[in-house]
């Protein structure tokens, strides 16, 4: 049975021939970012729609580049508030009013417009 320093020197060894380098706080930084699939296959296809035109698996590259800059540049729960208040804003009446007048909720739909625009953007999706 080899020492307990040449195990750990092995551990490390095999950790850094797996590509496991990365330290914990980076792990962390990720999984923070990691949105549940379903969110990114829902993402992709709203974009596919709201963006007809270019041949399909075009415009599915386009718009996965988009929520991966998207997952890059914000945390999931950010995300999902800012696209939850985004498309609250479009409901009508009463109790659309709710979110069109409070502040904060529209300081998160001009948020989700701007990180839309620049995604977009980079990802060479036409504006409409």
């Amino acid at each position: 049975m080899p020492s307990l320093e040449l195990r750990k020197v092995l551990a490390a060894a095999a950790v850094a021939a797996l590509g496991g380098c990365a330290t914990a706080d980076a792990v962390n930084a990720r999984a923070a970012h990691d949105y549940p699939t379903l969110d990114r296959v829902r993402y992709v296809f709203t974009c596919m729609r709201d963006n007809p035109g270019p041949p399909a698996y075009e415009m599915m590259a386009k718009c996965s580049c988009a929520i991966d800059a998207i997952a890059k540049e914000v945390p999931h729960d950010k995300f999902e508030t800012m696209a939850t208040a985004f498309d609250a804003n479009t409901i009508g009446g009463e109790r659309g009013s709710y979110i069109r007048d409070a502040k904060a909720m529209q300081a998160e739909v001009r948020a989700y417009r701007d990180l839309q625009a620049r995604v977009k953007k980079a990802c060479f999706i036409a504006p409409q």
